[in-house]
């Protein structure tokens, strides 16, 4: 990745948008010090992320909340567990009032009646909403969501477009929504990036991006199978791995 310039303003959404290995869960990565950029500059609330020890790299954090890409729960702990897990670590809070939270937020993405279940006792999707709710325990300044639709049916979609919206106003926080999903992120993102192959090759509001001729964000945006992006892995063409090199199929 290189060249990049991009801004996460307050209280808005912001799609990172583009295909896959193209660098958009890398750049959640650099955000949460998670990994540190051979040069450049990343700064979150006034702070450079890359000039951070461990203890202030852990303080900053704790604003931060984050939806991984594969949901990441503690198949060791309930539903309940997981969502409070948060919670615990970092606040005094009392066991009555953690419960009360755990239990808002389990509401939110309707999986209170499932608080005390297992991992393995619930569907992926559904394991999906339970990391989504342990992501805004703490209500933090900063969220950032890795593919948070994938794996969900319509309606949880929906939903959990329609949550990350309205969570991001109430709180005036800042929502980095990395995804592949065109609709539901056009929907509700004030402002959308488009990488390739660790680079912006477009940026823009959502509005702006659907009227793009830009090839490249025309091909996705639409679907296209022609275009600048391959579907096929790069390296030598069927022909030539059969021999046939110079014929036609």
């Amino acid at each position: 990745m290189s060249g990049l310039t991009m801004d996460f303003p307050r209280g808005k959404v912001i799609a990172v948008m583009g295909g896959s290995g193209s660098g958009k869960t890398t750049i959640l990565r650099l955000i949460g010090g998670q990994i540190r950029p051979q040069s450049g500059g990343i700064s979150v609330d006034e702070q450079q992320i890359p000039e951070l020890d461990n203890k202030g790299l852990y303080a900053i954090r704790r604003k931060m909340g984050m939806l991984f890409q594969h949901g990441a729960l503690f198949t060791d702990l309930s539903v309940f567990d997981n969502v409070a897990f948060p919670i615990r670590e970092h606040t005094d809070l009392t066991e009555a009032m953690i419960r009360d939270l755990v239990m808002l937020k389990l509401q939110a993405v309707g999986l209170r009646n499932a608080a005390n279940l297992m991992p393995s006792e619930i569907s992926g999707g559904m394991a999906r909403r339970v990391a989504l709710a342990r992501a805004v325990a703490l209500d933090p300044q900063l969220m950032m969501y890795d593919e948070p639709f994938a794996g969900l049916d319509p309606i949880s979609m929906g939903v959990t477009a329609n949550l990350i919206r309205n969570l991001n106003d109430a709180l005036g926080s800042t929502t980095i929504l990395v995804s592949h999903d065109v609709h539901e992120s056009f929907a509700i993102a004030d402002y959308v990036y488009f990488l390739s192959q660790g680079k912006i090759v477009a940026n823009g509001t959502p509005e702006q991006m659907l009227a793009s001729e830009d090839p490249y964000v025309k091909q996705f945006v639409h679907a296209e199978a022609d275009g600048p992006v391959p579907f096929h892995y790069p390296g030598k063409s069927l022909l030539e791995d059969l021999g046939l090199k110079g014929q036609t199929l």
